[in-house]
């Protein structure tokens, strides 16, 4: 694998590129941290991968080697030029100028199956830190037909999103996370691994999707609305939060909830497990 600090410095000078703040680039520069990005998504020839924000085409070169076919969803169009003369006489690639937010993705996956080579579906990139949640929120709740998910994106946000509910770095998108994934921190990646650097430590993490999800749920939308309202006054009681937000009709209410579930009454949001708040759910419906 080609130096890629001298790879990138002259992409940017050939184009005249600097990183967009806006866009929240950072180029990655550390042949190690894009080894183990592909190492980790285990990409075959029946894969299809879908890569989020692919810019000079860092990891979008080794993933077209791996992979059946790539489709990269790049929405800055400088970038779309470089990726388009980079891989012009790469057959397995196909570059969209979309912000991915806005593409339906289960029709991309739907199309690319019928008419592809493909049996598995993965999603690798090195996600804009600005716009992390969104994205993934959208590859989980889009239901897509995708085996995993392999992004590099803020240790602080990876460590909330692969924690164990109940775990000290538990947030209520760690419940999502581990509702639809099983998870696995891959490597965390130093600020000097990317021009400009960053402020902040960055990792790579696996989301595996699971098969069958850990509750059984006819609306788990109800469960997620709980978790968020229980967090949003997450340093009351989950009593006095669910309360406040309505979630409860009543103080009153909310306490024959949480006897009835052997639930503490000054327990807090963190401190509950995906199944407590599955019964929660369950009560209220």
């Amino acid at each position: 694998m080609k130096d890629l600090l001298e790879e990138t410095k002259t992409i940017m000078k050939k184009y005249g590129i600097k990183a967009n703040k806006d866009l929240g680039q950072n180029f990655l520069i550390n042949n190690e941290v894009v080894e183990n990005i592909i190492k980790a998504s285990d990409i075959s020839k029946d894969d299809l991968i879908i890569e989020i924000g692919p810019g000079l085409g860092t990891l979008t070169k080794e993933l077209i080697e791996k992979a059946g076919k790539v489709i990269c969803i790049e929405l800055d169009k400088k970038m779309i030029k470089i990726l388009n003369e980079r891989f012009v006489n790469s057959k397995n690639i196909e570059i969209i100028n979309e912000d991915v937010l806005s593409v339906d993705l289960n029709e991309l996956i739907k199309l690319n199956k019928k008419n592809e080579n493909i049996n598995n579906v993965k999603i690798v990139a090195n996600l804009p830190y600005y716009i992390t949640t969104p994205i993934i929120m959208k590859l989980l709740e889009d239901k897509l037909d995708i085996d995993s998910i392999t992004v590099m994106i803020q240790k602080e946000v990876a460590d909330r999103l692969i924690e164990i509910p109940g775990g000290k770095n538990t947030g209520a998108i760690t419940y999502t996370i581990f509702y639809y994934c099983e998870s696995e921190k891959v490597m965390e990646v130093q600020n000097n691994s990317f021009i400009p650097e960053p402020d902040v430590t960055s990792e790579v993490i696996k989301l595996k999707l699971r098969k069958k999800t850990v509750v059984e749920l006819e609306n788990p939308k109800v469960m997620f609305m709980i978790i968020k309202s229980a967090f949003m006054q997450r340093r009351k009681t989950l009593l006095n939060a669910l309360t406040n937000t309505q979630v409860f009709a009543s103080k009153q209410e909310g306490l024959k909830i949480l006897r009835k579930l052997n639930l503490d009454e000054n327990v807090r949001a963190e401190n509950l497990s995906i199944e407590d708040y599955a019964k929660i759910a369950k009560e209220i419906l």
